[in-house]
């Protein structure tokens, strides 16, 4: 396979993912600012991507508007929803010819539709509608693809990015509650603590089946089920443990042996998270276990270019978490 198609196939899937992405953890702030339990909250947001740098320097209040404005439609800011559609659109249309027809018209029609809510005056009044459709999109196209597309290097490539990108941004869900949702003593296990983490496992899509693997909810077992659990697909550990699945298949190693080093990064990461408890997660603390993981996770895309896309330019990545 042609490095070219590779890369392509690759980023087109982190852009769509991190679209999705990016409208689930502003539901986080957006939802819970509706009940005032994140008003005043938005600054922190920005910083959850590592770009506050950039926001201050275009805008000048972190108000509900200028935050949503950058993260959804600025077309200057190269990880807002619409800048990730239209580079995801131009990846695939550069492999059209692996991609199957169905996928290509399905990113075609997202292109389009957040092309027209960018131009739409009352967006930010409401964006309740913009975001839910963002995330039917990304889920619509992740079906199609696997059941259109041939499961080839190209589909391999496509797994590995959306599992990549999918356990970075359910690490940063998560950060949006420790450092932005974080109540005070006084709230820890009363139900505005509770709604607070309905609210996150609602935006990882992850609430009724948390439920029905722990049932109440807990700080300890909420970050255990997005963080280390084998079975949830929007967990780190389920993406990690299907992200070197794919990394596998694609260089044909063994799980004994590695070809690269991207597979002996991504592979380390995965068995530490194996054998990982969360009360140690919370004895080294969720912000630093947080950090490092994100940094980590960058780690392996870099080797993964090296590895297989060299002679491209990389595209942006999100920055480590800059807050302290």
């Amino acid at each position: 396979m042609l490095s070219r198609v590779a890369e392509s196939a690759f980023w087109m899937t982190r852009y769509i993912e991190r679209a999705e992405n990016i409208a689930r953890f502003i539901d986080v702030n957006q939802h819970l600012a509706l009940d005032d339990f994140a008003a005043g909250q938005w600054a922190p947001l920005v910083a959850i991507t590592g770009d506050l740098a950039e926001f201050e320097a275009r805008y000048e209040t972190a108000s509900r508007d200028s935050v949503l404005q950058l993260l959804t439609i600025d077309a200057q800011y190269g990880n807002s929803i619409l800048s990730c559609v239209r580079r995801a659109r131009e990846n695939a249309r550069t492999i059209r010819e692996v991609i199957s027809v169905d996928m290509w018209e399905e990113i075609n029609q997202f292109y389009h539709f957040v092309e027209r809510w960018a131009k739409e005056p009352t967006m930010l009044l409401n964006p309740h509608a913009f975001l839910a459709h963002v995330r039917r999109a990304s889920n619509t196209i992740e079906g199609i693809t696997n059941g259109t597309m041939s499961h080839d290097e190209a589909w391999n490539f496509v797994q590995l990015a959306r599992m990549l990108e999918r356990a970075d941004k359910t690490s940063r869900i998560l950060d949006v509650k420790y450092f932005i949702l974080l109540p005070t003593v006084h709230d820890v296990g009363t139900p505005i603590d509770t709604i607070q983490w309905s609210a996150l496992l609602k935006s990882a899509s992850a609430l009724h089946m948390y439920r029905r693997r722990h049932g109440r909810i807990s700080p300890e077992a909420v970050a255990e089920f997005l963080l280390l659990d084998r079975y949830f697909p929007r967990s780190v550990h389920f993406c990690l443990l299907r992200a070197e699945q794919a990394l596998r298949e694609v260089s044909g190693s063994s799980r004994e042996a590695f070809t690269n080093r991207a597979e002996q990064l991504l592979g380390r990461l995965r068995s530490e998270l194996d054998y990982l408890r969360v009360q140690e997660v919370f004895e080294r603390g969720m912000h630093e276990f947080i950090d490092n993981l994100q940094s980590r996770l960058n780690q392996i895309g870099e080797a993964i270019h090296q590895s297989y896309f060299v002679g491209a330019p990389e595209p942006m990545p999100f920055t480590q978490s800059q807050h302290q």
